[in-house]
C-alpha cells in the first residue's frame, strides 16, 4: 500500500508530506520495523517512541507518523495524537478485517474469560470456524497463540484479526477489557454484539475511582454505533441484576437483551440447584421455559451461561442449540478447576482475584461444603491496593480456615501486601503463610476427609512474577504434588 493511499484514512487538514513511498508494515517499536515500514512514534509509560525515530529510519522505515516535526530524511506525518492515529492506520493498512466476521466483545469485571469459551464453543458447535481473545490466550481455530494482554493494543488486534479473516473465521469472541476501551486499543474494531457481565472493584490504580472504571466499560456499548441495520443489527447484552445495566442502556443505541436472576429481565434463570457437580436452572424467556443442567458450579456461572446464550440468540443460535452445547461443556482452566489426586478431600483452583470474584466463589463452595473450607488467597502486587483488605475480609468471612500468602508481589514486597491484606481483619482468626507453596502445602496436609481447599487468585497462570522475573508456578500443579506426597 501507498504511503498517500493509507493516509486517506487519517483526513489530514494539511498536504500530504513529500514522497510516496509503498509501506509493507506499520510498527510502533523500534526494534519490529523493517524495511518499507511506517513508524509511528508513542509516548510510552517510560519512554518515548520520538526518540527512537531515526534508529527506526536506520532500520528502514520510509515514513514517520509523529506528534512533532522530526528531521529524519524520510517523510514525516504530523497528527494531534499518534495513539489514535495508530488504531485508525491498523485497520485500514490491514483491510478493516474485523467487518470481515462476526465479532463479539465482552466486558465487565468477573466472568468474561468464562462466558467468551462458553460463546466461542457454542458458534463452534453450531459449525463455524472461531476466533478467540483473551486473557488466557488468542485461538484461531484450534490454534492457540501466546497473548500479551487481555485485549492486545490495537497494532496486534488489527493484525490478529487479519489472520483470523484470512483463516476463515466466521465468528470472533474477545474480552474486552477496561483498559483497553480507555486507551483506544479497539477503536477501528467493529462489533455485532457487546456483553456485559457485571461490575465490581478492580483497577482502581489505574481508574482511581468506580464512576471513571464505570465509563470506561460503558464505551463498548456506546461505541456499537447510532444506526439500526437490518442485515447487520448491533446488540448489548446487559446483566439486569447489575445497577451499572441502567447506565449502559443510556449509553448504547444498540439493541438491548437483558439477562439475570433476581430481576426482570428477557432471560431470566429461576429454580437453581447448585451440587459440587455442577448447576441445573429453568431458563424463562418470551412465555417459554428450557430446563439447563451445567456442568460448571455455582451462581456465577449461571450468569456466564445466560450472556452466552443471549449472545447466541440474537447471532442466529437457537435456544435449544446453544443449550445443548453448553450443557456439554465441562469447564475452562483455572476457573472453578478441581485438582483430583485421589485425595478425600475437595481442591478447587479458581482465578479469584476480586472481592466479588472471591466472595462468589466462597459463596458457591458453602452451598455444598460439608466440613471445614480452607481458602489461600493472596493480592498482586502494583495493583489496586485499596481492595487487599476487602479480600482478607471476605476470606475471613467466608473460611472456616483463611490463609492469607504471596499472589504475583512483582515489584513490591509481599509482606507489605499482606500487611495491607491484614487491616482488614484485625482480630480474626486467620493465618498468614507468605510462601505461596508452603501455604498451599500447608492446607493440603491439614485437609480432612470432606473439607474443601480453594486456591483463588492465579487460576489458569503457570508463573508467579517477583522483582519482574517469571518463575514457573502452577497452583495446579504444586497442589496435586501436596496431596501426593502427604503423608
Amino acid at each position: 500500500m501507498k504511503l498517500h493511499d493509507l493516509l486517506k484514512s487519517l483526513y489530514l487538514l494539511g498536504p500530504f508530506p513529500g514522497g510516496n513511498p509503498e509501506i509493507s508494515s506499520v510498527e510502533n517499536n523500534h526494534r519490529k520495523v523493517r524495511e518499507g515500514s511506517l513508524f509511528i512514534c508513542i509516548k510510552g509509560y517510560t519512554a518515548d517512541g520520538h526518540d527512537f525515530a531515526p534508529e527506526a529510519v536506520e532500520r528502514g522505515a520510509v515514513a514517520i507518523v509523529s506528534e512533532r516535526k522530526l528531521e529524519v530524511g524520510v517523510p514525516v506525518v504530523i497528527v494531534p495524537d499518534t495513539t489514535r492515529a495508530k488504531a485508525i492506520l491498523a485497520d485500514a493498512f490491514y483491510g478493516h478485517p474485523s467487518k470481515q466476521f462476526h465479532l463479539t466483545g465482552i466486558t465487565g469485571t468477573n466472568g468474561k474469560t468464562t462466558t467468551s469459551h462458553l460463546i466461542e464453543r457454542i458458534f463452534a458447535d453450531a459449525g463455524s470456524k472461531t476466533g478467540l481473545i483473551g486473557t488466557m490466550y488468542t485461538k484461531i481455530g484450534d490454534v492457540k497463540l501466546e497473548t500479551k494482554n487481555t485485549t492486545p493494543e490495537s497494532l496486534v488486534l488489527q493484525k490478529t484479526f487479519r489472520k483470523m479473516a484470512d483463516s476463515g473465521v466466521k465468528h470472533a469472541v474477545m474480552e474486552v477489557s477496561s483498559h483497553a476501551l480507555d486507551l483506544g486499543r479497539v477503536h477501528g474494531t467493529d462489533f455485532n454484539v457487546a456483553v456485559f457481565t457485571n461490575l465490581t472493584q478492580d483497577h482502581l490504580d489505574y481508574h482511581k475511582t468506580m464512576d471513571r472504571y464505570k465509563y470506561a466499560k460503558s464505551l463498548l456499548f456506546s461505541q456499537l454505533g447510532n444506526t439500526y441495520s437490518g442485515t447487520a443489527p448491533k446488540f448489548a447484552i446487559l446483566n439486569a441484576d447489575d445497577a451499572a445495566t441502567v447506565d449502559f442502556i443510556r449509553a448504547t443505541a444498540a439493541h438491548v437483551l437483558t439477562y439475570g436472576i433476581d430481576k426482570k429481565a428477557d432471560l431470566r434463570a429461576v429454580d437453581i440447584v447448585l451440587s459440587p457437580q455442577g448447576t441445573a436452572f429453568t431458563l424463562e424467556t418470551a412465555g417459554r421455559t428450557f430446563p439447563v443442567k451445567m456442568k460448571q458450579v455455582g451462581k456465577f456461572n449461571v450468569y456466564n451461561a445466560l450472556a452466552a446464550i443471549g449472545a447466541a440468540a440474537v447471532s442466529g443460535i437457537s435456544l435449544e442449540d446453544a443449550i445443548r452445547s453448553l450443557e456439554r461443556i465441562k469447564g475452562v482452566a483455572g476457573r472453578f478447576e478441581l485438582v483430583n489426586a485421589g485425595q478425600d478431600f475437595t481442591i478447587i483452583v479458581d482465578y479469584a482475584h476480586t472481592p466479588d470474584s472471591l466472595e462468589n466463589v466462597l459463596a458457591t463452595i458453602r452451598e455444598f461444603a460439608e466440613k471445614d473450607i480452607y481458602v489461600i488467597a493472596g493480592c498482586g502486587g502494583n495493583r489496586d491496593s485499596a481492595k487487599r483488605p476487602l479480600m482478607a475480609k471476605i476470606a475471613c468471612d467466608y473460611a472456616t480456615n483463611p490463609i492469607l500468602t504471596s499472589d504475583n508481589p512483582r515489584n513490591e514486597d509481599p509482606i507489605e501486601i499482606l500487611r495491607d491484606m491484614e487491616k482488614g481483619v484485625q482480630g480474626r482468626d486467620y493465618k498468614v503463610i507468605p510462601d505461596r507453596k508452603e501455604a498451599i502445602e500447608f492446607a493440603v496436609n491439614e485437609a480432612k476427609t470432606g473439607d474443601v481447599i480453594l486456591i483463588a487468585g492465579k487460576g489458569h497462570e503457570t508463573y508467579q512474577e517477583i522483582k519482574g522475573i517469571k518463575y514457573d508456578f502452577d497452583d495446579r500443579v504444586i497442589a496435586r504434588n501436596a496431596v501426593l506426597n502427604k503423608a
